[in-house]
């Protein structure tokens, strides 16, 4: 190429990159950091040949920052990830463990690296939501799981629901009838009055922007009783099931995938009807040890431990 810049000549680069491979630099994340227990021996050697590359190419026999390796460490995890995501899609549970982490060995934390089409970046906030504000997740046929925000405001009126975009399908069925459920049912819930003078507005955001079905009666149930009221529902809390306009309650297909995503994005609770609560047992140890399960048999407990109140 012709350039009227400096540049390395192709024979001298090459020498320096061949010269580069006698260097060990495969342990240099052990400096200050350590790896998470669901990577397994070829994940480990993944990364760290990742992290080896990395160091070579852009700090080659320059000392490297603890905030440098540390990013790319992160790439390297981000990486790896996707390889085991694309396996676990094909069906395997031996590679369902995808909750891949790092730990910091000055301060014993553990921070856990997604990737932004899966999740697993604190999508769920640690923070106490707006009233009438709650997560759903759910799971379809496939296996595929979902996670949403749900967002329901309050205005004067005379007892209508209006849905806002992203609101349809599966979705917009199950908020239909849970709507049904409360008109049928405000006398008996204590809310007639501020029910019949209220109008209702919701927007669902698909958090991770893959467009699973969510069928998410209970936790819109819970959003519209914690608008009405103006009490937040547990930080971190998300909520799983659907019920009957008769308000009979529906369980998911499984708690595997949902609960497994929900606590990647930072769930540390969940809101389970009591028909799934078997299921629970089929859990990673992972999730049973950082996520408490809360059951519920109908409506309106869900309410009041989504609320903690009653």
């Amino acid at each position: 190429m012709f350039t009227n810049r400096y540049g390395f000549i192709v024979d001298y680069l090459a020498e320096a990159l061949r010269e580069l491979r006698r260097h060990n630099y495969s342990e240099l994340i052990d400096h200050h950091f350590s790896l998470g227990s669901q990577l397994k021996s070829r994940d480990v050697k993944a990364v760290r040949k990742t992290v080896a590359g990395l160091a070579k190419l852009i700090h080659p026999g320059v000392p490297i920052s603890r905030d440098d390796l540390r990013e790319m460490l992160e790439i390297a995890l981000e990486g790896r990830r996707r390889v085991k995501e694309q396996l676990k899609k094909m069906g395997s549970f031996e590679f369902f463990q995808t909750s891949f982490s790092y730990i910091d060995k000055d301060t014993g934390e553990e921070h856990y690296v997604g990737v932004p089409e899966e999740g697993g970046r604190n999508t769920i906030s640690s923070d106490p939501l707006e009233p009438g504000t709650v997560y759903a997740a759910s799971v379809d046929e496939q296996g595929k799981a979902g996670l949403y925000r749900v967002e329901t405001g309050c205005s004067a009126g005379t007892g209508k629901l209006k849905m806002a975009g992203g609101v349809d399908g599966v979705m917009k069925d199950s908020m239909q009838r849970a709507f049904g459920f409360l008109q049928a049912n405000k006398v008996r819930l204590g809310i007639a009055h501020e029910f019949n003078s209220t109008d209702f507005h919701v927007e669902a955001i698909d958090l991770l922007q893959n467009r699973v079905s969510c069928a998410c009666g209970t936790a819109f149930v819970v959003a519209i009783l914690s608008a009405l009221k103006k009490i937040p529902v547990q930080a971190s809390m998300v909520i799983f099931g659907d019920l009957s306009i008769q308000g009979n309650i529906k369980g998911v297909r499984t708690l595997l995938e949902p609960c497994q995503l929900a606590m990647e994005n930072g769930a540390k609770r969940a809101l389970i009807p009591l028909e799934n609560r078997r299921q629970f047992l089929d859990v990673t140890g992972d999730v049973a040890e950082r996520m408490d399960p809360i059951f519920y048999s109908d409506a309106q407990v869900a309410v009041n431990k989504a609320l903690s109140i009653g």
